[in-house]
């Protein structure tokens, strides 16, 4: 069997108890067809680059999938004809991956970024740097002068 990374896009507007009832519903028809499901996280709404079928928002559900070919054909037909389903990807890929995705690491590491701690004295940021000569250009102009 095959090994796909496959991420489904529902609508903003169910909710993430629907989602997680569509999920299973295409973990059944995996487990029908003779695959199985690996891994399955959840990334919450996230806002979408461009408007898709009026919304602008969208629940993101990653599904890690070990199944022939045949059972990833029959869930993306079952997916295309729900209503709630905006975008579907699957990508074969070689090995899953190990630990959680790169989306759920770049939620953790928000967290530790968050605090800038102290920046110190900045100065004043406007103007020429006093510490540095002005040079002419080769049109005859100062380089860093006031506008």
């Amino acid at each position: 069997m095959a090994l796909y990374e496959h991420i489904y896009l529902a609508r903003q507007d169910v909710t993430a108890q629907q989602v997680e009832t569509m999920t299973e519903q295409f973990k059944a028809v995996i487990e029908q067809n003779g695959g199985k499901i690996g891994k399955i996280e959840y990334w919450g709404v996230k806002s979408l680059a461009y408007r898709i079928k009026k919304n602008r928002k969208a629940h993101f559900t990653l599904m890690n999938i070990d199944a022939p070919p045949a059972a990833i054909t029959e869930m993306e037909r079952q997916m295309s004809i729900s209503e709630d389903i905006l975008r579907v990807i699957t990508l074969r890929v070689e090995e899953h991956e190990d630990g959680p995705s790169a989306m759920m690491r770049k939620r953790d590491d928000g967290d530790e970024r968050g605090d800038r701690g102290d920046r110190g004295d900045r100065g004043d940021r406007r103007g020429p740097r006093p510490d540095r000569p002005r040079r002419p250009r080769e049109d005859g102009a100062v380089e860093g002068g006031q506008f």
